[in-house]
């Protein structure tokens, strides 16, 4: 109750300090508000898109997306901070209702000259992957990034306090938020899923019901960074306290998905090889409510393998390649308290491939991101077309493809969600 609160009164302020800097007033205004005029920039864009499923789909409807969206962005900038406002708000004719998601409300200043500090809503993000996330444990938005939303909606906003600290030795980012934020992960509601207790494919009429950590300064998350520049590597390790981000079990009757307790211990490098770039991560995931492996109904812990490389192999045109491994511990005690239903692999494998090539005096953008599971069997393409019509125009058309030969492994159980969606934007 109280973050959504929250929230309205963060979307309140927004919307009130925009109309205060924008309006034409010939009235006289309070000093602060025109220091705040002068000193503060408004952008933004209007999109409009809309995507359909390629495949029937007894659970959902056959737009996989449908909306008309609106975001102003406001920074303003003094002397003593910044202040950064972002908002969204959209009509959304797929769940027929309008939304307003506040991106960012956050303060940051610089008290010292080997300190930062950004307080409020804000996008944190760090790690070496690429469309994977290892020790990146800030929330995803995973149905925006099946339905055919721009990536940059694949990040979701944490209500956290941020400092960073900088020394000639190493740098320290310390990251706290005070009530759990968990992903927007897929619970039915605009994508299907393999349901275990039904053992069958689900979706609206299989909502997933959590019970969320949700208490202010108990149910809190900390993470931190450690990173060092080594001629032209970057060396970090990290550090995780909180809870698996989408569900990682459920409770004794199996009537809720809940998150449970997870530490992550990890570090990454990345730098120049050859004549691209490469990386190298790895993150321990220490399932905390279920140390021994035993119980059934929580995630076993699991290491985490990255590696990865980028290199621009013609004209305008770059290359990524990835592979990533996923190792259950406690495997054999896993298999003893299985119960009926498909079991998990020791190791889950994944590879993926970029393909990006500018075009037109680079205004034409055809990209093509592809997983695929040698382990799983399964496969997830991303073919995305953007073309810059002028400075402000944009239009695009992509699609969100998965293949699979078992309908229980993680990117099969989306096959019936398979879409294409076109999309318009004009910025300002």
């Amino acid at each position: 109750m109280y973050n959504n609160i929250y929230r309205i009164i963060l979307g309140l302020i927004f919307f009130s300090f925009s109309s205060i800097v924008t309006a034409d007033s010939n009235e006289p205004k309070p000093s602060f508000f025109n220091e705040l005029k002068e000193a503060t920039d408004i952008h933004g864009f209007y999109e409009m898109r809309g995507g359909y499923r390629l495949q029937n789909d007894k659970y959902e409807k056959d737009m996989s997306i449908m909306e008309n969206r609106l975001q102003l962005d406001s920074f303003s900038y003094f002397d003593w901070g910044d202040i950064t406002v972002r908002g969204d708000a959209y009509g959304d004719l797929v769940e027929e209702r309008a939304e307003f998601d506040l991106r960012e409300a956050s303060f940051f200043a610089r008290p010292t000259d080997y300190m930062d500090l950004k307080i409020g809503r804000q996008i944190l993000t760090w790690g070496t992957g690429d469309l994977i996330f290892i020790n990146d444990l800030f929330p995803k938005d995973w149905q925006s990034f099946f339905i055919g939303r721009d990536t940059e909606y694949l990040k979701a906003p944490s209500d956290a306090a941020k400092i960073s600290l900088f020394s000639e030795k190493v740098n320290l980012d310390i990251a706290f938020t005070p009530q759990f934020d968990p992903d927007r992960f897929i619970d039915g509601s605009r994508i299907s899923y393999w349901n275990s207790n039904l053992a069958r494919l689900a979706g609206e009429d299989a909502i997933v019901h959590t019970d969320k950590p949700n208490r202010w300064f108990k149910d809190y998350e900390i993470a931190a960074r450690l990173y060092k520049n080594i001629k032209n590597y970057e060396l970090a390790i990290y550090g995780y306290q909180g809870y698996w981000k989408s569900p990682g079990g459920q409770n004794a009757a199996m009537t809720q998905a809940i998150f449970p307790d997870l530490n992550v211990y990890g570090a990454s490098v990345r730098g120049v090889v050859g004549k691209g770039i490469g990386n190298a991560e790895i993150g321990y995931y220490d399932s905390a409510d279920d140390s021994s492996g035993k119980n059934p109904l929580i995630n076993n812990s699991e290491m985490r393998y990255l590696a990865g490389y980028t290199q621009e192999i013609g004209k305008d045109f770059t290359l990524g390649l990835q592979y990533y491994v996923e190792h259950m511990q406690d495997y054999s005690q896993y298999r003893d308290n299985l119960p009926s239903g498909p079991a998990r692999d020791r190791y889950r494998h994944l590879t993926t491939i970029r393909l990006t090539k500018f075009m037109m005096n680079q205004n034409l953008q055809c990209s093509l991101f592809a997983y695929y599971s040698p382990s799983d069997k399964d496969s997830y393409l991303r073919p995305n077309i953007n073309y810059k019509v002028s400075d402000n125009t944009t239009v695009e058309i992509g699609g969100n493809v998965f293949f699979g030969d078992y309908p229980h492994t993680f990117f099969s159980q989306f096959q019936d969600n398979t879409n294409i969606y076109m999309g318009y934007r004009y910025s300002f």
